[in-house]
């Protein structure tokens, strides 16, 4: 999967409005045409951060489709007024620290759903978490998930990076409320794992 953000550059606000409007059109054609192949969800950012206007969510079992679109998308008309900001690659898998957990098969066939907001939070695990016995991360990862469970509005999506991108992991997060999104990442940090990222 991809998470790509984009941020419009000056020269798109220089554009008529009847030019902007096709732009756009073939930009949602060249997405439209890749729906069967893909699972894609965008997202405005505009207001939100000052480095991104939107971004592209892409699922796929495979990266050849992703790939193929992101170039597909470089050669419409829009695409000479877009920075590519961020681009966060991974892959689904199953956890080692959730065997127990209910919800494994959709850990590892992720299906974005339909919410308003997507919070994408890219992060690293210490070097010493990795170097803790495998039971203790079981333990420190069950109270971590539990409290995930207390906000079942919000769905968290957990995808793997070690070796392909900067970060190890990629969590998206789904749902309506960011105040919600908040309390829960501010208890997220209350639990011992929370130490070692």
């Amino acid at each position: 999967m991809l998470y790509t953000f984009f941020k419009a550059r000056p020269s798109w606000f220089t554009l008529a409005k009847a030019d902007k409007s096709r732009a756009i059109a073939e930009y949602l054609v060249k997405i439209d045409d890749f729906k069967n192949r893909l699972t894609i969800r965008a997202y405005s950012t505009i207001g939100l951060r000052r480095d991104t206007d939107f971004l592209l969510w892409l699922t796929s079992r495979e990266l050849p489709p992703i790939q193929v679109l992101t170039e597909g998308l470089r050669t419409t008309a829009m695409a000479p007024h877009l920075d590519n900001t961020y681009t966060y690659l991974a892959v689904t898998r199953e956890s080692q620290y959730v065997k127990a957990h209910s919800d494994d098969e959709a850990v590892v066939t992720m299906q974005p759903g339909q919410s308003k907001y997507l919070f994408v939070y890219p992060f690293v695990k210490t070097r010493e978490w990795y170097l803790l016995p495998i039971e203790a991360r079981r333990r420190m990862m069950a109270e971590h998930i539990r409290t995930g469970h207390r906000f079942p509005a919000i769905r968290i999506n957990t995808a793997y990076s070690f070796g392909m991108d900067d970060q190890d992991f990629v969590v998206a997060f789904e749902g309506d409320d960011p105040k919600e999104f908040v309390t829960l990442l501010m208890q997220l940090r209350e639990t011992e794992a929370s130490r070692y990222t």
